[in-house]
């Protein structure tokens, strides 16, 4: 028998849309379709009941997340909510649960799924189509950016976890330690010599400057750590803020410097910048100290995408995206190496 992952997406998405079916008991909902909006590492579906409702169902990847660490991520979500940053509501099942794990036996692996409130409204940008040129548009959302980030800032800079929170670190050690946290990326094959030369010696600094830096509520706390802006949605009562997968402990500075990453060679990369600080700066403080941390964390931020792309060779989507990412990296050391 062919097993799962040697059949196409299309037919994987075929078993995963039945899981979805099934997984839907546990919410005592009839759909009336569940339609594939997303696949590439989770698979999320957009259900519509029989009555009309629409939701999202989220299949988690296997492997990647323990039981206790979604069910932090959703946890932290709806304590976001709470205190008015807005996020997607998270749907408990009829027996009160925020998570559910099930399987078929044509899927390998047991999924664990998760379900939200549909939202409406649009995409605030994308990484794809850039920034354009419009200076005005891009204060606009770069600023949106900022008081978002600030407002979730201030709300985990203070918040009781619950007992039990666990939720993996953007640290020093899950950044460029011995075992980060996607992969150690200066083994990366792909790499020349060159450019293995270059990712360590840049990685070596990166890892002198970490280590002295303090961790505290002022500039360390839980973060998205994936705040770009395909991951925010206008709905009409706001800035609603999606995809948690990547959120962990961090610095406040990577946060920032993932918002800005993508648009670093753009025409108007400093008008985001200083829209994306002065928007921050209506939440909470940002010193000249912290925004002069920008290069360091822009450069570990392309170590990331790097080991991102080692931990997921055998995919389409990072073998597409593998010249470019390396690229940005190997440009962004350059740069950080030559301020040292």
């Amino acid at each position: 028998m062919i097993s799962f992952y040697e059949i196409s997406p299309a037919q994987q998405c075929e078993r995963l849309q039945q899981l979805a079916q099934k997984a839907l008991r546990h919410w005592q909902l009839d759909p009336r379709s569940i339609e594939l909006i997303k696949y590439r590492e989770n698979a999320v579906f957009e259900v519509v009941t029989t009555a009309g409702v629409r939701y999202a169902l989220r299949m988690h990847r296997p492997g990647y997340h323990s039981d206790a660490a979604l069910r932090s991520e959703l946890q932290w979500m709806d304590a976001l909510n709470q205190v008015g940053v807005l996020v997607p509501e998270v749907i408990p099942t009829v027996a009160g649960e925020l998570l559910i794990t099930e399987q078929l036996d044509s899927i390998p692996e047991p999924r664990q799924i998760d379900l939200f409130a549909w939202i409406d409204g649009e995409q605030l940008g994308s990484v794809e189509h850039g920034l354009g040129d419009n200076a005005e548009q891009i204060s606009a959302l770069y600023f949106a950016i900022g008081e978002t980030a600030g407002r979730l800032h201030n709300q985990s800079s203070n918040w009781q976890m619950p007992d039990g929170f666990e939720r993996h670190a953007w640290d020093c050690e899950g950044l460029v330690g011995e075992q980060p946290f996607w992969g150690r990326f200066w083994e990366l094959e792909l790499l020349t010599p060159e450019q293995k030369n270059l990712i360590n010696d840049a990685r070596e600094k990166v890892q002198a400057r970490l280590a002295q830096l303090q961790q505290s509520p002022q500039n360390y706390s839980l973060i998205h750590a994936d705040f770009v802006p395909e991951n925010l949605m206008a709905d009409g009562t706001g800035v609603r803020l999606l995809d948690f997968d990547d959120a962990g402990f961090g610095w406040h500075m990577f946060e920032l410097a993932t918002a800005l990453y993508f648009i670093i060679e753009e025409n108007g990369y400093e008008v985001a910048k200083e829209a994306l600080f002065d928007g921050y700066r209506q939440q909470r403080k940002l010193t000249e100290e912290d925004q002069g941390l920008l290069e360091l964390f822009l450069t570990a931020r392309g170590f990331t995408y790097l080991g991102w792309i080692r931990s997921r060779q055998e995919t389409e989507t990072a073998q597409a995206l593998a010249p470019e990412l390396i690229r940005m990296a190997c440009q962004q050391a350059n740069r950080f190496l030559s301020q040292a």
